[in-house]
């Protein structure tokens, strides 16, 4: 709850209005009422009744409450409100809004002026990007410390998914985003293929979507599973230093998911790699997908994870299939990895050990 304040609300009419606004009353709408402050912090909307520039105006605060369909977390919200700031008065008879900020961690409101586009600043961190690395194996093969680093991908995932969470409504989210949102599967489908494309037709396609539901339905009986997840865990997003340790960047899609997601992530990218020299996981590849996989079986114990894999194989293999991306793929790496993304949906249980099996 917003423990929201007469102090707080002056300082904020203040800087949105200047020295010379002052607060006059707040409660609920209708009523004035200066109990119903104590609502705020539960979507309840607050009335204010302020003076500003020699005027009496009234102003509705809102904050929206969290819930199951899609607004669990504050960012979630502020999507929302920032949609709603920046359209509403664009629309007849619609409310005006006055103002958009935000409630830091000490109840003050803060105000967002202007705003046209946000932006974050991050640490600089040292080393190099990951995927060098497997260019330079691909060409020479792999040195001292490329399957240790492997192995220390599989154990930093799996102290990162020991952190669970019990929540049903949440995991169903992250595998309804899987398949639809604009980013994942669905989207990739609209936006990262042409028309008609020739390596795989809007039949493929359909059949492919049409496939996925079944698997949606299957992953409703894995709620248990929910663990935190980095969600973008592939070889452009770690970075390796000299020595061998290594950091990863831009966290997507939520801080909880299914583990499988992170797992299959890198493991596609060894196969994709291999297949340039190759028409199968072989090699050094095959060398870094069995150390990087089985550290991680061995590491969980989470045999389950087999079960529920095959639609982030999907999601994973058309981000590398795609033309928009990797638009220098010889053709039979391509056709591979359509094949790869149609035959894994039809195991219940990834067969990990035998990936080639799928590219056929």
């Amino acid at each position: 709850m917003i423990e929201l304040k007469v102090q707080a609300i002056e300082r904020y009419l203040r800087r949105v209005y200047g020295d010379d606004a002052r607060f006059l009353a707040a409660g609920d709408i209708g009523s004035l009422d200066a109990q119903g402050m104590k609502g705020f912090g539960y979507g309840k909307p607050l009335l204010v009744r302020f003076e500003a520039g020699g005027a009496i105006r009234e102003a509705v605060f809102s904050v929206m409450k969290g819930d199951k369909y899609g607004h669990q977390f504050y960012w979630d919200r502020a999507a929302v409100l920032m949609f709603q700031y920046e359209t509403s008065a664009r629309m007849e008879r619609h409310v005006r809004p006055l103002g958009l900020g935000y409630v830091d961690g000490s109840d003050a409101l803060i105000p967002v002026n202007g705003a046209k586009e946000f932006f974050i600043v991050n640490e600089k961190l040292l080393g190099h990007d990951y995927f060098q690395d497997l260019e330079r194996i691909r060409k020479s093969g792999l040195r001292d410390g490329d399957l240790d680093l492997a192995r220390e991908f599989a154990r930093w995932l799996a102290r990162v998914h020991a952190d669970k969470l019990d929540d049903a409504h949440l995991y169903a989210r992250r595998i309804r985003n899987l398949l639809g949102a604009s980013e994942c599967i669905l989207g990739l489908v609209d936006e990262a293929f042409p028309p008609d494309y020739a390596f795989f037709g809007a039949d493929r396609f359909r059949a492919l979507e049409k496939r996925l539901i079944d698997w949606r339905w299957k992953l409703k009986g894995y709620a248990h599973r929910l663990s935190a997840v980095h969600g973008d865990f592939h070889p452009w997003n770690v970075l390796v230093t000299d020595d061998g340790d290594f950091s990863v960047l831009d966290r997507s899609r939520g801080e909880w998911g299914e583990p499988g997601g992170d797992l299959a992530s890198m493991a596609v990218n060894y196969l994709l790699w291999s297949l340039y020299d190759r028409e199968k996981l072989a090699g050094p590849f095959r060398e870094l997908y069995l150390t990087y996989f089985g550290e991680y079986l061995e590491r969980t114990g989470d045999s389950e994870v087999l079960e529920v894999l095959a639609p982030f194989c999907v999601f994973r293999g058309l981000v590398i299939a795609s033309p928009e991306w990797y638009p220098d793929h010889p053709e039979g790496v391509r056709r591979r990895l359509f094949n790869f993304v149609a035959n894994v949906l039809e195991d219940d249980v990834f067969d990990w050990a035998h990936v080639n099996r799928y590219l056929e």
